[in-house]
């Protein structure tokens, strides 16, 4: 399954890697910055996102807006694949997607198409980078992973 592949036992080394070995940190940050409009327009039509390692998706919070008052609003997350959680012992609150969500695959080439990259190095390069992030949960590294 597309999720197994983030479970390492091991290091991830250099030549699994090939695609961002090629990619300059620019090219890389143009894939990824396509990806999260991606990820933001699907949203916006009430769709979840699953990327191997987890989901962005809206889901239902409240807020407490004063006292006494609670607000319900949607928020964006990210919410974490139950098997990578267990698989790297991470703690996190159990959020659940909505039932009513579905839930979608990035489009890779429409993406791809968005930037003008082949969709091929887009997919490459966002599975790659997953790979590191998940290499950096198995060496309890820290890891920072910004969307805007």
């Amino acid at each position: 399954s597309k999720m197994q592949k983030y479970l390492l036992y091991n290091t991830v080394e250099p030549e699994e890697l090939p695609t961002l070995r090629e990619l300059s940190t620019m090219e890389i940050c143009k894939v990824w910055s396509g990806m999260s409009r991606h990820i933001y327009r699907q949203l916006l039509q009430k769709k979840a996102v699953e990327i191997g390692v987890g989901s962005f998706a809206v889901v239902p919070v409240h807020a407490n807006v004063a006292e006494e008052k609670v607000l319900p609003v949607e928020r964006p997350m990210f919410i974490v694949s139950k098997s990578l959680k267990m698989f790297y012992n991470l703690e996190s609150d159990e959020t659940k997607i909505p039932d009513e969500t579905p839930i979608v695959h990035p489009d890779f080439e429409e993406i791809a198409a968005s930037i003008h990259f082949r969709h091929e190095i887009v997919e490459h390069c966002v599975q790659e980078t997953l790979l590191c992030f998940a290499g950096a949960l198995r060496d309890n590294k820290e890891v920072e992973f910004l969307f805007r």
